[in-house]
């Protein structure tokens, strides 16, 4: 298969450019404006006179918006309710999600039938949970007569009757059967098999199984007419393959190309529509270089039913429009394009902050997305020779403008999800309109249809949706006239206001650090060649001999005198350059880790951001803390508080963040006006000494901060001099305790220690947990970084109800990680540190495949050469059984029964140790109860458990793991200075002038 060069248009352009020249070519003269405004009003008119009608989602949406209590838990038991398989677990959801809303304020109100027995439905359920009543309580009242099964049976049916009307069957046959009469009437349809992605390779077998299924039953059942008027389906290319990922470029071009081909053909066999589906904008360029390949293949000449979806939220879709466009003139061929709104664009914005990007692939304002929607649609109509645009949208505003930038109603369709847009497209059927509609129908079982009604809901509920308003007539027509232009201001509010640009969230105090994004082809190449440049053989670092360190130390001491002079705003300007070499070094630093460390250069990334992030966030800090601060007291006194180095700092880091705490450690010890003495990790002291050249040029002078590398001896000598004030240092526990004994057995001031250590970090997962995003959480949290992070997911527990299903998943989404050389980007994990710590692992796997209360239920493969240890997923009997950290790519699971959530709480705590926690759970009452139980220092819910960020998520814990304060966070630097108060009594040259002549009030 050939296809065209990739596609190549910046990932984020200004949003103020693009927006000017889309309303430039979508500006229209008046009496095109009057025409628009007076079809607008016509649809807008005839929608709300059919308001109440049977069937009313619209209704429902506006109703349950996502401002209402109402609305959240009705998303949150949607989202959960129908995918739990115990009752115990489903009663608790529906108590917590149903007994704090208000149902009864909703009864009344409405005539649509579907609305009304849906209000009733959820009421009923409310009613029974009387206030007061707490989620781990009891129902009282008429649960005691009705019985929690009643309860549970009203709920369930309520979730299944709001499923109802967004999906068109759970099986293609049945939404053939329902499709048929709205066919006979003139709709098209095309059919949605619901799923999330693949995670595993048989997840991805069984969806292209189901899409061929379907294809054969929908070309069987299509009848004699000829495309466009013929049904279609959509392909979702993340459920093609379980890895479709921007890193796996080649990968997904060689495996999952000729999957979308096959099913290509088959839909050329019945002369179907095939669409595929717009995924996140991270997987843009992938998905055009697949959707090229295939589109090139000879075998498709003359079908014109391939197509893709384009998402006008995002700023490439005019780009994407023109692409192809070329696409179509290069093969002589027709293709079929969609063009909506965008399905994630919460979850684009907050990725990008992330990340740490330049700018958002997505425009922060819906209006600018309507505007990029217009611009769109004006070129797929420019294009009609070439592309079949297919309009998908429930707006009377965007269905006008686009007729009317038509000029005539041939050539495309408009399209709306089934279960919505109904009374629209009947609108535009008795206003003669003239143009084709398409049934965007969603086909799949309740376990299915989770995802996708919650995004329904999140896209279609949200107070600036066309869909929440129209209905209202509180809301003037003219008010929804308003054309995206006027809002922008004609382009001169582009951007919210509220949502600023990634590098400047955690502005006016610091700038974000500057990340990549592996999408985009541009950047990832740039990154390689920068790397590949880099790369040079290691450089032997010479250890620290122990003969030396009186003098190091004697330097230090001296340099600790001027140092802490220094202003802290000039401290903190320092450790502010040193952010801006880090980042202007970064390809170099990536390369240095990878090869020292072993890290990949995904992780490379996160390392140089955090150690950026950690120089600007505690130079912010030093102006706060160090500028001093007035005491309140009485008149006639001036009491201030100012903080001042301690003197002498040792610093000891470990090899897995050879940059990022090392320097952390450091930037802190040195923003607090102490002199530091840095003693890395054996195994990784060319990146510290990298570190150390960019401070120095950073302006820290030398004697201020210096390198003592070396094994432990040195280590040891430095915590023993008697000049150290003070001592920062992260590794096991054990040596943790050395220290402790060694600076408790000083003569002298009584000597800090901040120490960071390791721990069991437990993941408890409840059955309202959604399976694929507890699968993607474990296995970054277990094994990236090969699983030697501080934070790894150590012990996994898994409610019984749902253990077998979840370790299916984890082992086959752990099959697709790629193991090898950690200096490529598509490696996922890298080699262990050394030869010992991969003996380590392997006796402690051994021991494991021996012993009758484990089980091994997957074991990766890794090559043969190096130290490399595949990821290792084993089963327990028993929480207890797992009695120390095992630091690396082995995940261990226990199971436990919903009722022994407190047995299970109380084995965990007996570990001793408070590092990292993970909860995953629907129901707010069950992380709040192990949160209260489990004092760890780091508690992620429903997400994964690694990459705290620097002062968003202060990391740190306590008991076995460490002594706090928190790294990263408000009160760390607090740990490294002294306090003092100077009390002056400024009365005392004669009096209080300044109270005296306060005169009276």
């Amino acid at each position: 298969m050939t296809a065209l060069p990739p596609f190549s248009a910046a990932y984020a352009p200004d949003d103020e450019s693009l927006i000017r020249r889309f309303i430039a070519e979508t500006k229209l003269d008046a009496v095109g404006e009057a025409r628009i405004d007076r079809l607008a009003t016509a649809l807008i008119e005839q929608i709300r006179a059919s308001a109440g009608s049977i069937g009313g989602l619209e209704d429902f949406l506006r109703e349950f918006a996502l401002s209402t209590r109402e609305g959240l838990a009705l998303m949150v038991l949607a989202e959960a309710l129908l995918r739990i398989p115990d009752n115990a677990t489903q009663d608790k959801l529906i108590e917590e999600k149903l007994g704090g809303g208000d149902w009864e304020e909703h009864a009344g109100k409405h005539d649509t039938l579907f609305v009304a027995a849906s209000i009733w439905a959820l009421g009923l359920s409310s009613r029974i949970v009387e206030p007061g009543d707490t989620p781990r309580g009891i129902f009282a009242g008429m649960v005691r007569r009705l019985g929690q099964p009643a309860v549970r049976a009203a709920t369930k049916q309520a979730m299944r009757v709001l499923g109802h009307h967004f999906v068109l069957g759970e099986t293609i046959g049945d939404a053939l059967r329902r499709a048929a009469p709205a066919e006979a009437r003139g709709s098209r349809h095309s059919y949605d098999m619901l799923g999330e992605g693949a995670r595993t390779a048989p997840d991805a077998e069984r969806y292209l199984e189901a899409y061929a299924s379907a294809l054969t039953e929908i070309g069987k059942a299509a009848g004699s007419k000829s495309l466009p008027d013929r049904p279609g389906i959509s392909v979702k290319l993340s459920a093609l393959h379980p890895r479709y990922e921007a890193v796996k470029h080649e990968r997904v071009l060689r495996e999952l190309a000729p999957r979308l081909l096959s099913l290509a053909r088959m839909a050329k066999q019945y002369d179907l529509n095939l669409t595929v589906d717009a995924e996140e904008a991270d997987r843009l360029e992938l998905s055009l270089a697949v959707v090229g390949a295939v589109a090139a293949d000879a075998s498709l000449a003359g079908w014109d039913g391939f197509g893709i979806a384009i998402q006008a939220y995002q700023k490439r879709a005019t780009s994407v429009v023109a692409w192809m466009a070329d696409l179509a003139a290069s093969l002589d061929r027709r293709f079929m394009v969609r063009l909506v709104k965008g399905a994630y664009w919460d979850s684009e914005v907050k990725r990008a902050q992330e990340r740490g990007l330049a700018d958002y692939p997505v425009f922060t304002r819906k209006a600018a997305t309507d505007q990029s929607y217009l611009a769109a649609a004006r070129r797929l109509l420019d294009a009609r020779e070439r592309i079949y645009p297919q309009f998908a949208t429930h707006n009377a505003l965007t269905v006008a403008s686009i007729v009317e930038m038509a000029g005539r109603v041939e050539g495309f369709e408009f399209q709306r999800l089934h279960g919505m847009g109904e009374a629209l497209q009947e609108a535009t059927a008795k206003q003669n309109v003239g143009v084709a509609w398409r049934i965007y129908a969603p086909v799949g079982g309740h376990r299915e249809l989770l995802a996708y009604l919650v995004r329904r809901l999140l896209e279609n509920g949200a107070n600036s949706s066309f869909v929440a308003v129209v209905g209202d007539k509180n809301v003037p027509v003219a008010s929804l006239l308003r054309r995206p232009a006027e809002l922008l201001e004609g382009g001169m509010r582009v951007r919210h206001s509220r949502i600023p640009l990634p590098a400047n969230m955690y502005m006016p105090s610091r700038r974000n650090s500057r990340g990549m994004e592996f999408g985009n082809a541009a950047e990832l190449g740039a990154l390689v060649a920068g790397v590949a440049k880099a790369e040079a053989p290691l450089q032997p670092v010479l250890d620290t001999p122990v003969e030396g360190i009186d003098a190091i130390m004697a330097a230090a001491q001296t340099a600790f005198a001027s140092w802490s002079r220094v202003p802290a705003t000039e401290r903190a300007a320092a450790l502010d350059r040193l952010a801006d070499l880090l980042e202007a070094d970064r390809d170099g630093l990536v390369a240095l880790m990878a090869a020292e460390g072993g890290k990949t250069p995904v992780d490379g990334i996160s390392e140089v951001r955090e150690a950026a992030d950690f120089c600007r966030y505690y130079a912010a800090e030093a102006r706060r803390l160090f500028a001093g601060e007035t005491m309140p007291g009485p008149t006639g006194e001036n009491d201030r508080l100012v903080r001042r180095g301690r003197g002498v700092f040792v610093c000891i880091s470990p090899w897995n963040f050879p940059l990022a705490i090392f320097l952390g450690q450091v930037t802190a010890a040195l923003a607090a006006g102490n002199a530091v003495v840095a003693k890395p990790a054996e195994q990784t002291p060319r990146t510290a000494a990298r570190a150390v050249a960019l401070l120095h040029r950073a302006g820290i002078p030398a004697e201020a901060a210096q390198l003592a590398p070396g094994y432990g001896k040195i280590g040891a000598a430095l915590v023993a001099h008697r000049l150290v004030a003070g001592v920062a240092f992260t590794g096991s526990t054990e040596v943790a305790w050395s220290i402790n004994r060694a600076l408790a057995a000083k003569q002298g001031p009584i000597v800090p220690l901040v120490a960071e250590t390791g721990g069991i970090n437990a993941m408890i997962v409840d059955a309202t947990a959604l399976p694929e995003q507890v699968a993607d959480d474990v296995v970054t949290s277990a094994f990236r970084s090969a699983g030697q992070r501080c934070s790894a997911l150590r012990l996994l527990c898994l409610q019984d109800d749902i253990a077998d299903r979840m370790i299916a998943m984890i082992a086959g989404a752990a099959a697709e990680l790629t193991v090898g050389d950690p200096r490529l980007p598509e490696t996922d994990v890298g080699p262990v540190i050394d030869a010992e710590a991969k003996q380590n692992l392997d006796a402690h796997i051994a021991k494991m495949r021996a012993a009758p209360w484990a089980k091994i239920v997957y074991a990766g493969s890794a090559p043969a050469a190096g130290t490399f240890v595949p990821p290792h997923i084993i089963e327990l009997d028993a929480p207890q059984r797992l009695d120390r950290e095992v630091f690396g790519p082995v995940l261990h699971v226990v199971r436990w029964k919903a009722r022994d959530l407190d047995a299970l709480i109380d084995a965990i705590a007996a570990t001793g140790y408070g590092l990292t926690l993970g909860v995953h759970s629907r129901i707010d009452e069950t992380a709040r109860h192990v949160i209260d139980r489990l004092p760890a220092g780091n508690v992620y819910v429903n997400r994964n458990m690694i990459g705290a960020v620097v002062g968003t998520q202060p990391f740190g814990g306590s008991g076995l793991s460490g002594t706090g304060p928190k790294a990263g966070g408000p009160d760390y630097l607090r740990r490294f200075a002294l306090e003092q108060v100077v009390s002056v009594n400024t009365a005392a040259a004669g009096g209080n002038a300044s109270l005296i002549a306060m005169g009276d009030d």
